[in-house]
């Protein structure tokens, strides 16, 4: 749990970092830039202002209009002070104040034509500062406004205040946020690490909620499906190792048995032939199983290659009916051949040779002496097809669809009658399929089988 905490804690710290420096951009470019609109519009106001005075001096000037003037700016923000064109001060709006007169020189010196800001550094001045020159027949000079920058840091103050509020109020929603998404989203994960951890375990009762629509949902369906494979796997493991077990024994207890007994130096050479030719057998039996048993671990590593090629049907028949011919020929099982053409196959020749002859051997164990099996092959749209059917135990409907799982046997009993461990027919369908073809079993209890494969 420790980790997948440690994870949601990353997405946390991420997410934090990622939208916390969004935010941070953004407020810093909209802080600016309303600062720099309010600063901006209480230039362009001590502007228009100044302006205004400057227009009616221009008009009427009169020490009457000077001294109207003086009124108006006489407040706490906002002063005035009207110089002539040799720098001396004809009235201010506070005489007491000789930080308005310092800025003279500096009006002097620039000795500006237009209206403008002189001083604009609200920061470290007390004052802004807008000259606007002004004529009137032999009467010229400059009106100085002056805006205190007092009631400018003031707003800047306040706006940073706000911003600071609002970037607070961000990060705590931020994590609220991720409270709900550590819950939403991390848990389903922590409750997957869980089930993967009893399914190490080999417990394969997980349960696991899937109602989300997304991909945790599909990882929940995959890990649930997963735990239900190695649920099955784990149980046809241990069915198939009983039955390997079983299928082994019994040879083994065979060629142990009749060893023994044909080591004894009392027996007759006939009897002592009649119990090596049983070991023999029984070792036939045994080298056939573990054959089918690394033919199926081949297959089921996809260590074994179907290598195609084009070949023609009626040689590559001809050599499997001589292969099988003399087995059917001593179990008095008559076997019929019948290819009316000569077409072409296009397969692996040694892998197809083996699904044959694992269905004729299939045959010949469940067909009793005296009935048929019979071999047929053509070709139907340009695919080969070939079929084996005899005349055996049959299988009944309910079985059918598992006769090619491994180690399944429709015989039960594993009577030594009928022979066989169940592996064949697996790899013949695991063949077949490795062609690209199918395979299709028809059957009828005590009536015999028909196996149909379409290459």
């Amino acid at each position: 749990m420790f980790i997948l905490n440690k994870i949601s804690t990353k997405l946390a710290l991420y997410f934090f970092a990622a939208v916390l420096i969004l935010e941070l951009i953004l407020m810093f470019y909209l802080h600016r830039n309303i600062i720099h609109s309010r600063v901006g519009e209480e230039f362009s106001r001590l502007l228009a202002n100044g302006e205004n005075h400057r227009d009616v001096l221009t008009e009427n000037y009169s020490e009457s209009t000077i001294k109207h003037i003086v009124l108006m700016e006489n407040n706490n923000n906002r002063e005035v002070m009207i110089i002539n064109s040799e720098g001396v001060v004809i009235s201010s709006s506070d005489e007491n104040n000789p930080t308005l007169e310092s800025y003279v020189p500096s009006v002097m010196k620039k000795k500006s034509n237009l209206d403008s800001i002189l001083v604009s550094d609200y920061k470290n001045s007390p004052y802004i500062v807008s000259i606007h020159p002004y004529q009137n027949g032999e009467h010229s000079g400059y009106v100085l406004m002056y805006q205190s920058t007092n009631s400018i840091n003031q707003m800047v103050n306040e706006l940073t205040m706000h911003f600071g509020i609002a970037g607070a109020t961000s990060v705590v929603i931020i994590l609220i946020i991720y409270a709900v998404l550590s819950k939403v989203l991390t848990r389903p994960l922590i409750n997957m690490k869980e089930a993967t951890e009893k399914l190490s375990k080999g417990d394969f009762e997980v349960t696991l909620s899937y109602a989300s629509k997304d991909e945790l949902g599909e990882l929940s369906v995959a890990i649930q499906k997963l735990a239900k494979d190695l649920e099955l796997l784990k149980k046809e493991r241990n069915e198939f190792l009983a039955s390997i077990s079983h299928e082994l024994s019994t040879p083994l207890t065979y060629l142990i048995g009749y060893a023994k007994v044909a080591m004894r130096k009392e027996l007759d050479e006939k009897k002592r032939d009649h119990y090596l030719s049983i070991i023999a057998e029984e070792a036939d039996g045994m080298k056939d199983l573990v054959k089918d048993l690394l033919d199926l671990a081949k297959i089921d590593e996809n260590s074994f290659t179907v290598n195609k090629e084009n070949f023609l049907s009626q040689p590559f028949l001809d050599n499997i009916f001589k292969l099988v011919g003399p087995s059917f020929l001593n179990k008095g099982l008559k076997l019929d051949f019948e290819s009316k053409e000569n077409f072409q196959i296009f397969a692996d020749p040694l892998r197809l040779q083996q699904i044959v002859l694992n269905l004729l051997d299939n045959a010949l164990k469940y067909t009793n002496n005296g009935k048929k099996v019979r071999l047929e092959a053509y070709s139907l749209n340009g695919r080969a097809v070939i079929s084996v059917s005899d005349e055996g135990i049959g299988i009944p409907s309910d079985e059918i669809e598992f006769i090619f799982d491994r180690l399944y046997r429709v015989e039960k009993s594993r009577s030594r009658i009928y022979g066989g461990s169940g592996i064949g027919l697996s790899v013949v369908k695991e063949l077949v399929e490795a062609h690209g073809g199918t395979i299709e079993v028809a059957s009828k209890l005590g009536e015999g089988s028909t196996f149909k494969l379409m290459i």
